[in-house]
């Protein structure tokens, strides 16, 4: 008998509620459980005290006896710190972009970083123009009071 720790669903529909359950890994999900060991309330904000209520007493005994949870499930224990954090796996090279979708955002990489250089160059050029402009008429002024 394979135990595991999991979510049942409940609430009506687009308005989800979960029961935190240990299952046999054979039953269906909203199906025959064990045990009940929370509740898990995904509508309410994070900070909210009442989105995820554990007995964390029963959850340890049954981690003790071998009940694995489900991913979800593994990943609000560590918050709760009930278990170590979960880890995700790596993602699979399989996904990752091809030669050709690379080789065009890096050129555009490449534009963007150009683009903003002569952006800079243009502003630095501005800037200087107007130090220029401000300091040629206040030399002019002193000559023209000497006249």
């Amino acid at each position: 008998m394979s135990l595991r720790i999991r979510l049942a669903r409940g609430g009506a529909k687009k308005r989800p509620f979960y029961r935190i359950v240990i299952a046999e890994a054979t039953s269906p999900r909203d199906g025959r459980f064990v045990e009940k060991v929370g509740t898990y309330n995904p509508m309410l904000p994070q900070g909210h005290a009442d989105r995820v209520v554990l007995n964390a007493e029963r959850i340890q005994h049954w981690l003790g006896v071998g009940a694995r949870p489900t991913d979800r499930l593994h990943k609000l224990l560590g918050q709760a710190g009930l278990m170590e954090p979960f880890k995700f796996g790596e993602q699979p090279k399989k996904s990752a972009p091809g030669k050709k979708r690379a080789e065009r955002e890096a050129e555009a990489a490449t534009k963007a970083k150009q683009a903003v250089e002569a952006a800079e160059a243009e502003a630095a050029k501005a800037a200087e123009a107007a130090a220029a402009a401000a300091a040629a008429p206040a030399e002019e002024a002193p000559a023209e009071a000497e006249a």
